[in-house]
């Protein structure tokens, strides 16, 4: 498989995933009953799995991997994260109260992959 096509494929699965993410986080937000959608209970396991093989062939290919590279650690580390505090945004025994909290610095801590993605640095190339 061409890199270049596994990358785009990546980065549209990144892109449809955090969107989905915002989408149900709003809608949770607002106490809609998004859960009731099939489309939004089904389809962020299956673009998480497309973009996580793809991470890894592409980690594969390119011979870069986390613990040895950096900024591949920090977005290991900053992904851990983010999946807790998503979780937390969007699961059934968060209190209300707290739910813009976690869902705020869910957003937050994708934002930083993104950049450390963007800048391979850990410190966004800052220092």
């Amino acid at each position: 498989m061409d890199y270049l096509a596994v990358k785009t494929l990546h980065v549209s699965c990144v892109v449809i995933s955090i969107s989905l993410f915002g989408l149900c986080g709003l809608l949770q937000l607002q106490s809609k009953p998004w859960r009731q959608w099939w489309l939004l209970r089904v389809a962020p396991h299956i673009i998480d799995t497309v973009l996580l093989g793809a991470a890894l062939w592409l980690v594969w290919r390119s011979g870069q991997y986390p613990f040895v590279q950096g900024w591949l650690t920090a977005k290991v580390l900053a992904l851990l994260l983010y999946i807790g505090l998503g979780m937390r945004a969007l699961g059934r025994n968060t209190p209300p109260a707290q739910r813009p909290s976690y869902f705020a610095a869910a957003l937050l801590s994708v934002s930083y992959i993104v950049g450390v993605a963007l800048t391979r640095s850990p410190s966004w190339g800052l220092f």
